[in-house]
C-alpha cells in the first residue's frame, strides 16, 4: 500500500488529538522551542508536514514555515487551521520534492523518515534536505530506536502499547529491516470487535542515519534522547539527531 493511501481521510481525522498524546504541551512545547532556536530568525521546512502539529505552533512563534506533504487528506486538515499564506505546502514526497528558496532548518519529526521503505529513498531524503539548506543550515531528525532487544528468540512481534480500547504492536522482518505497525481499536471500548490499521516502515539505526548524512555532505552535530536535550543512552527509546552541513563545522 502506498503512503498516500495509508494517510487517508480517516487517518487524518484520527491523527489530531488536541492536548493529549503527541499534542500534549509537555511533548509539543520542547519540540517547538528547539526548532525555533535552530531557525534563528530564518526559514524552516518540514518534511511530511501532516496536519501541522508542529508547523502551526512554530509559525505562531514567528518562524516562516513551509512544508512538503504527500497526503492531500492531511493537507486538508492543515488548511482547516491555517491557509496557504501562513504555511505554504508543496504536494509530493520528501525524498525528491523541492520547495523554492533556502532554509535555515529542515526537520522530520515523530519517526516520519521510516515511512520511506528503502535505504535508497532514505538516503535521497537526506540529500533532498541538503539541497534546501543554507550554508549554516541544520537537518533535524526525530526517530525511534528499533526494539529488537524486546524480541524473544523466535518471535517477530512486540506490543508497545496496551490500554482500554486500543492495542498497538509492531511485527519485524529483521532480515529486510522492515516493521509493520498494527493499530487495533476496539469499538465500543471493551468489546470483542476491533478495527485494524496497518502501516509499513523501514527502521534505521542511529549509526546508519549518520552514514546517510555523510553521503549528503552533513556531519552529526548532536544527538539527544528527546527535545529537552536528555542524554541519549543504550536504553533510550528514541532520539533527536541534528546534522549540520559538513563544510560549516
Amino acid at each position: 500500500m502506498r503512503q498516500e493511501q495509508i494517510w487517508d481521510d480517516e487517518a487524518a481525522r484520527l491523527y489530531d488529538t488536541p492536548g493529549v498524546g503527541m499534542f500534549a504541551p509537555e511533548v509539543l512545547t520542547p519540540t517547538v522551542d528547539r526548532l525555533a532556536e535552530f531557525a534563528g530568525g530564518g526559514r524552516a521546512l518540514e518534511f511530511a508536514v501532516g496536519t501541522g502539529r508542529v508547523a502551526v505552533p512554530l509559525a505562531e512563534r514567528g518562524v516562516p514555515v513551509s512544508g512538503i506533504e504527500l497526503s492531500t487528506a492531511m493537507i486538508e486538515r492543515l488548511r482547516d487551521k491555517v491557509d496557504e499564506t501562513v504555511i505554504p505546502v508543496v504536494v509530493g514526497d520528501m525524498a525528491t520534492t523541492r520547495v523554492p528558496g533556502e532554509f535555515q532548518v529542515v526537520y522530520l519529526v515523530y519517526n516520519t523518515i521510516a515511512n520511506l521503505l528503502t535505504q535508497a529513498e532514505q538516503v535521497a531524503c537526506f540529500r533532498n534536505a541538503a539541497r534546501h539548506l543554507g550554508a549554516r543550515g541544520r537537518f533535524v531528525v526525530e526517530l525511534w530506536v528499533p526494539e529488537l532487544r524486546a524480541l524473544p528468540p523466535g518471535r517477530t512481534a512486540v506490543v508497545w502499547r496496551s490500554e482500554p480500547g486500543y492495542t498497538g504492536l509492531d511485527t519485524y522482518d529483521v532480515v529486510g529491516q522492515q516493521v509493520v505497525s498494527h493499530h487495533l481499536r476496539f469499538e465500543p471500548e471493551g468489546g470483542d470487535t476491533a478495527r485494524v490499521r496497518r502501516s509499513p516502515h523501514r527502521y534505521v539505526w542511529p549509526a546508519e542515519l549518520d552514514l546517510m548524512a555523510q553521503l549528503a555532505g552533513m556531519t552529526l552535530e548532536s544527538r539527544h534522547a528527546d527535545w529537552s536535550r536528555g542524554e541519549f543512552t543504550a536504553d533510550s527509546p528514541s532520539h533527536v539527531s541534528v546534522y549540520r552541513m559538513a563544510e560549516t563545522l
